[in-house]
């Protein structure tokens, strides 16, 4: 039985599979034709492939960005790191993790469909990681069997339809449409990057809009600016560690060619994860509608991350580099408070910064992309910080949960099941869910008698 479960399981944690049986479902619901059902199907899956092929690519490049940064400046700490807290955690908490992500996804559905929190959450790979952190919380606090089991999964499907809302005002004006939701447990950071964007941003223009002199307009191509730009930042960080330790990561190679075929293979890894998103964009939109109107009438899906990134490119790269800058200035903070350091991770501060960017952009332009990818950065330096306590023995590893989200939802989870007993807790978490359904119908009454 476990068995069956861990491979059900590791289906649903592969974007490509969980969003093409999505794709699957919507369009039989819709009564689509045999050729069009298998069609829409495929190319979803195909391009989720495409959009995880090029994350591949582009992490391949940064790995040793980061080790470079870190042996040039000679510092040691804690390295956030999703996939690598989870790989630790899953020995002990295996069960508990499969359980709730399986529940979960199911309470999410149920949520979506009885409150107005209407966001199925696709992004399978973080509904994973998140299940598996909640089961390590709640386990550290005492809770066991159905009773773990419930709360979990409860907490996940509120969670999973609760940070898709909070972003959508700011996806709207990414994308311009109603659409398509956000899905990816960095809201919080994304969402302080579009409330500050739209605070200092005023009158500045988008990163997207570059007055550049006739002999330097390629680089309103994304692809040669990343390229250029990348290229810059491993010089100095190759120069910085020496040829000697470069030797190492690159086989032999001159360092400086190193550097350059790593910064390229960067832009490379962004170009191919953007034509996945258009291929994704294309497909799972309509096909969803089939979903949400049998399942749960206007519903959206949520989608990971790089969904955002073709809408601004050059944000993508302004938004790495200030919430890298905000997490360096972070760190030698942390070092003057002689608290634990927590070392800028070069995978999040991508992926997370470059989100936030856009966010910023989004709402105020190129100060927006800077200031709130900046702000982003500062966020996941100290959230961790106060996670750690909170996360049993899994706190003096020498990683830990790195998405702002995770920060968010474990403080707050850790700090209650100091303060409450789990029966308490349990009660807190079913008395959200029923005011939000409650909220659902009473208040739809007024509209319906003053229509």
């Amino acid at each position: 039985m476990n068995s069956i479960l861990f491979f059900i399981l590791d289906i649903l944690k592969v974007p490509s599979v969980l969003v093409g049986l999505i794709a699957l479902v919507g369009l039989v619901a819709q009564k689509k034709a045999l050729p069009d059902i298998i069609k829409g199907t495929v190319k979803t899956i195909l391009g989720f492939l495409v959009l995880s092929g090029g994350a591949t690519v582009l992490l391949s490049s940064l790995t040793p960005l980061g080790g470079m940064f870190e042996h040039a400046f000679n510092v040691q700490g804690i390295i956030p790191n999703n996939e690598a807290i989870v790989s630790m955690a899953i020995e002990k908490y295996g069960t508990a993790t499969a359980l709730i992500m399986a529940f979960g996804m199911v309470a999410n559905i149920i949520v979506a469909r009885f409150t107005r929190l209407k966001f199925i959450f696709l992004t399978g790979h973080h509904t994973f990681y998140m299940a598996c952190m909640i089961g390590v919380i709640l386990t550290v606090a005492g809770f066991e069997g159905v009773q773990l089991v419930f709360v979990g999964a409860l907490t996940l499907g509120l969670i999973m339809a609760f940070f898709p809302a909070i972003a959508h005002r700011y996806m709207c004006q990414v994308t311009g449409s109603n659409d398509v939701g956000f899905g990816h447990f960095g809201t919080l950071g994304y969402v302080l990057a579009g409330a500050l964007g739209q605070a200092v941003g005023k009158g500045s223009k988008s990163t997207e809009e570059m007055d550049l002199p006739k002999n330097l307009s390629f680089l309103r191509d994304s692809s040669i600016s990343i390229s250029l730009t990348m290229m810059v930042i491993y010089y100095v960080l190759a120069i910085a560690s020496g040829s000697e330790y470069v030797s190492t990561l690159s086989g032999g190679q001159h360092c400086l060619v190193y550097a350059t075929i790593q910064a390229i293979t960067f832009a490379a890894g962004v170009y191919v994860i953007l034509q996945g998103v258009r291929l994704i964009l294309a497909e799972i939109v309509p096909a969803f509608t089939g979903f949400s109107e049998k399942l749960v009438p206007d519903a959206k899906p949520a989608l990971d991350c790089p969904i955002v990134f073709p809408y601004a490119p050059n944000a993508v790269l302004i938004g790495f580099l200030a919430s890298f800058a905000g997490g360096v200035i972070s760190l030698a903070i942390l070092g003057q408070l002689n608290w634990v350091l927590i070392l800028p991770g070069v995978v999040p501060h991508f992926f997370c910064g470059a989100t936030a960017g856009v966010f910023g952009n989004a709402t105020g332009g190129r100060r927006g992309a800077i200031i709130g990818a900046f702000a982003h950065g500062v966020l996941i330096t100290f959230l961790p910080v106060f996670l750690l306590p909170v996360l049993g023995s899994l706190g003096f590893a020498n990683t830990t949960f790195s998405d702002a989200d995770f920060g968010g939802v474990g403080i707050v989870l850790g700090y209650m099941a100091q303060l409450f007993n789990k029966d308490v807790i349990t009660a807190i978490i079913v008395g959200l869910f029923a005011l939000l359904v409650a909220y659902n119908y009473l208040a739809k009454k007024p509209v319906t008698e003053a229509e």
